[in-house]
Parts: C-alpha cells; structure tokens; sequence
C-alpha cells in the first residue's frame, strides 16, 4: 500500500526546507518535532499556514518537513515556499491564488559578504581626521 503525497522543496536564505504533504488531519510535523514547538512566534507560524489558508486546504493535509540551515525566520521562508510548491503538486489550479499572494516566488536576498578593511558589508570604521 502506497501513501499518495506531494514533494515541495523550500529555500531562503541559508535553509533548506524538504516539505511531504499527505491527507490527513492537518497535523505540522518539522524535523520529528511538534509544530507549535519548533516554532514559538505566533508570527511565523502565521506566515508559514498562509498557504494552506489561501488555497483553503488548511487541516486537509498532515505536512512533513526537514529543515536544514539557517535560523527561524529562514527556515519559516523556506518551509512556506515548500508548503506552497508541494500545494502546487498536489492541484496545478491553486497556482493563481498563490501566485497572487507572492507565495510561488523564492525571496532570493541573501546576507551581503563583509569587506576586508571594515566593520561589516557596509559600514566602515569610523573616520578619526587626527
């Protein structure tokens, strides 16, 4: 007996999020953790459902998902993108109602590396004239 299930893969930043999505009752599985434990701000959790809220299927999947790298606020990123390309697997035809939130794009900022010869990526040292 097979388990039907959709594949999503996330990224932003430094995180990676691999996302399993299978019906079931709505329950959030991140690295074999609870949900509301591996993710205490009411924030992320909110930012991270939004796709599931959108397409109207929250609580018609149980999500699985490993998250490698990066802080909270990356691997919340990356598993929204998952959630939502996994969504995307599951029915091609939620793809407006996605895309019109943004929720298809990958946030492609990264952290700007530090230059040699000053404090950080940007800001200097400060200027002393004596």
């Amino acid at each position: 007996m097979s388990v039907v299930q959709y594949y999503g893969t996330g990224r932003r930043k430094e995180a990676t999020a691999r996302v399993f999505l299978r019906p079931g009752s709505g329950v959030i599985r991140v690295n074999k953790r609870n949900f509301e434990d591996y993710f205490p701000q009411a924030t992320l959790r909110m930012m991270i459902e939004r796709p599931l809220e959108v397409t109207e299927t929250k609580g018609k999947f149980d999500i699985i998902a490993n998250i490698r790298g990066g802080g909270l606020s990356g691997q919340a990123g990356a598993l929204r993108l998952g959630i939502a390309r996994a969504l995307l697997e599951y029915d091609a035809a939620l793809r407006p109602r996605l895309k019109a939130e943004g929720l298809l794009t990958r946030d492609a900022r990264e952290v700007e590396r530090k230059k040699y010869g000053q404090k950080g990526a940007r800001a200097r040292f400060q200027f002393s004239k004596r």
